[in-house]
């Protein structure tokens, strides 16, 4: 399911147009990135927690050359599913 598809369930099972579904959806997808940018964590209750992880500096090979590198350290976001989602995909 791409975006689009997403927006046309979101319009179809609230009873809204798609165009009002495009403008939530939008909504809290942006909510979302800019809370999570801020370092703040976003939970959503059955569903999960979206949040931001540190990755410290680690050592790494280069393809090409098969010579060590250093990665450096990085923020990257990330999801972490909640027990309904995860026992709603389980069955």
């Amino acid at each position: 399911m791409n975006k689009t598809e997403l927006i046309a369930a979101v319009a179809e099972k609230a009873g809204m147009s798609k165009k009002d579904a495009d403008t939530a959806v939008n909504a809290v997808l942006d909510t979302i990135i800019s809370t999570v940018a801020n370092d703040e964590k976003v939970q959503i209750v059955g569903f999960g927690t979206f949040e931001v992880r540190s990755r410290s500096e680690r050592q790494g090979r280069d393809p090409r050359t098969n010579s060590p590198i250093t990665i450096p350290a990085s923020r990257v976001p990330a999801f972490k599913a909640g027990k309904a989602f995860k026992d709603a995909t389980t069955k």
